[in-house]
């Protein structure tokens, strides 16, 4: 069920008696409507209006509408975005659907037909998101003993109102943890709200995190509710927390110790009860202690702490998510692939992943797109990829990769005790100091 109340509709269109009469239908259908009359101030708008939906006219003075769905699409995927056009136009309004456009709607405009064709849009949009959770739901992937501590600790965590800073390299899944926790918590059925803070500048950032009233800057042209605001009940996911500007972190500090905000250019006090999970690829303890980053925050965001090891130190989930990359990446290009050859899985494990499980995930899909048959081979890899070898390692097959890389892993969580390394291993001292020997793991 679309709720059509909080549904923002951008109208882009040069013709202001046509703009007031698409206003008038829309208000009266119960949408909330934005205007601007040009496709330079469509994209502006989408950039720090975030609408729902854009209903654009095809021509319009500075910029036309199948341009403007093009820069659109640079910084929006997936707002849905529907053009209008007259008869003489129909070619150039294929060719926009083309560039990004779900649907376009003839002039005159026949309001029963707009309206059904909005609904469309917002239910596709609806859509996409629930298949996005659908898909974050199924990378849930842990073989390395390390992962399945960090998933159990997640668990246990999501039922507590706990906030939580999830810590690690880029790309080792933080946002994945963070949608396990809200799935596992007692706020699963409510808002799930998530804001990157490294790809806004700070007004933007701002206005982004707690709205904005009305011309309380250029482009301002409506009301808007901020993702604090929008996230109450529920959870808000802050990532890349540590790139915001001091200023940005005091209102938030306010907003978790207080539970309430203003929003920007506004005086009314407005509360919200959300819990925070907030996400860093830095050291956010140096940045406290360079005063980049304020000590309070980082206490009330950091009541559970988790760190996400790279990749490269929990070599024993790379193939059970290779093989998942492979199925999904296969289906998403329209092909059949049906396994990862040995030799290859060989090569992928023994690679260090600097980019983490992103750059996994892009390797399958290059291999997938590239290969001519139905499997992945050492040909589809990359030559940084194929040329990697596991010198530490040795003459090792996958499995023993994996067991030598929980070992080390083990141990170095248990500070080189290895009678709590054996524990956590499931397997005796004696044994484990035995694997150490074959595997020429220091006992240092």
């Amino acid at each position: 069920m679309i709720k059509t109340h909080e549904t923002w509709i951008l109208v882009a269109d040069d013709d202001r008696a046509h703009r007031d009469m698409l206003r008038a239908n829309l208000e009266h259908a119960g949408y909330s409507v934005m205007e601007v009359t040009n496709g330079s101030e469509a994209v502006k708008c989408v950039k720090t209006q975030h609408p729902d939906l854009v209903l654009m006219d095809m021509r319009m003075p500075e910029m036309d509408g199948l341009t403007a769905v093009k820069e659109i699409r640079k910084i929006n995927e997936r707002v849905p975005i529907l053009i209008m056009t007259a008869y003489g136009t129909i070619e150039n309004a294929v060719q926009t659907v083309k560039s990004g456009a779900y649907d376009y709607i003839l002039k005159p405009l026949d309001m029963s037909v707009l309206m059904k064709t909005i609904k469309i849009g917002l239910q596709k949009q609806d859509e996409q998101e629930e298949q996005s959770k659908l898909v974050s739901s199924e990378t849930y992937i842990a073989e390395s003993s390390v992962m399945k501590d960090i998933f159990a600790l997640a668990e246990k965590v999501a039922r507590s109102e706990a906030n939580v800073l999830l810590t690690g390299e880029s790309g080792t899944g933080k946002e994945v943890l963070a949608n396990f926790i809200q799935e596992k918590s007692a706020r699963s059925d409510k808002p799930f709200v998530k804001v990157n803070c490294a790809a806004l500048h700070d007004q933007l950032l701002e206005s982004e995190l707690f709205g904005h009233e009305k011309g309380a800057f250029t482009g301002a042209v409506a009301q808007r509710k901020g993702r604090f605001e929008l996230a109450d009940t529920g959870t808000i996911f802050l990532d890349e927390i540590g790139d915001m500007a001091l200023e940005t972190q005091a209102k938030i500090l306010r907003a978790l110790q207080q539970g309430t905000f203003e929003r920007l250019g506004g005086t009314q006090t407005i509360k919200t009860d959300c819990r925070v999970i907030a996400a860093t690829n830095k050291d956010l303890e140096a940045a406290v202690a360079a005063g980049r980053f304020r000590e309070d925050l980082y206490y009330r965001l950091s009541v559970v702490p988790m760190p996400i090891p790279p990749l490269r130190e929990r070599k024993e989930d790379i193939p059970a998510l290779a093989n998942y990359f492979l199925k999904k990446h296969s289906e998403k290009n329209r092909k059949h692939m049906k396994r990862i050859v040995q030799e290859a899985m060989d090569k992928l494990v023994a690679y260090d992943w600097p980019g983490n499980v992103r750059e996994l995930s892009n390797c399958i899909e290059r291999a997938v797109i590239l290969s001519l048959g139905d499997d992945i081979t050492l040909e589809s890899l990359p030559n940084s990829i194929r040329q990697s070898s596991s010198a530490p390692a040795g003459d090792l097959n996958i499995m023993e990769q994996a067991e030598r890389s929980a070992i080390l892993t083990a141990l170095k969580s248990c500070g080189g005790n290895k009678s709590l390394a054996a524990e956590k291993l499931g397997i005796n001292r004696k044994t484990l100091a035995s694997k150490m020997q074959r595997y020429n793991i220091s006992e240092e």
